[in-house]
């Protein structure tokens, strides 16, 4: 990859996470209308499905950057009452709706056009969760997102994040989701941190807002 393509990817990485909305949401949705994203398509048995199907509890779920519809489709669907999936590309959404429809689902899933930095919830969650999405959350703006959604956090609502940690050719852990990690450490209630095996490292931390003592 010569500089000038390498600058492209780079500069097309950071409009999709920091770039004004509506140039988000056009980037994603080429990205999602195209093959790109196919290869995740299939994530049943993924690790952080114990963790979710253990908080929920047959409870309500929001799922920021929810992408095609993953969690909302292989999550068992005993684990939760009710579902609403927000993320900016109308065309991951559309994917969403059509395997939600085709598995009976629909019923019990919702899916939102937005921006999820900027999303208003209208009620309160019992999970919500960050399925790598978090890595399109500003560093300095991490704790300032949180803290945003922890209102809508039910009396036992919890945040799930899933994380992955290594660089997958270095095998070394990546500054930014350490990074993040730490922010979350430091600033919130952690009730469960596990990484499992894998070439990522892919970690899920569930947590809440601090109580006072």
């Amino acid at each position: 990859m010569n500089i000038v393509q390498r600058t492209l990817v780079l500069m097309n990485s950071y409009l999709k996470s920091y770039g004004p909305s509506n140039i988000k949401k056009l980037l994603w949705d080429k990205e999602f209308s195209g093959s790109k994203w196919n290869f995740i398509d299939n994530t049943a048995g993924d690790c952080i499905y114990p963790h979710l199907e253990k908080h929920a509890a047959n409870g309500s779920i929001l799922d920021l950057g929810c992408g095609p519809g993953n969690t909302a489709n292989e999550l068992d669907i005993t684990a939760y009452r009710s579902y609403i999936g927000v993320d900016i590309s109308e065309a991951a959404l559309a994917k969403a709706a059509k395997r939600s429809e085709g598995n009976g689902r629909a019923d019990k899933n919702l899916f939102v056009q937005s921006d999820f930095l900027k999303y208003q919830p209208t009620h309160q969650f019992d999970v919500i969760v960050f399925r790598e999405s978090i890595y399109h959350v500003p560093l300095g703006q991490i704790r300032v997102i949180l803290d945003k959604y922890s209102k809508y956090l039910s009396d036992r609502g919890v945040f799930i994040v899933r994380l992955d940690v290594l660089d997958g050719k270095k095998g070394q852990i990546k500054k930014r989701p350490k990074a993040m990690m730490e922010v979350i450490e430091t600033e919130f209630d952690i009730l469960e941190k596990q990484r499992y095996p894998g070439e990522f490292g892919p970690t899920v931390m569930v947590f809440r807002p601090c109580r006072p003592r």
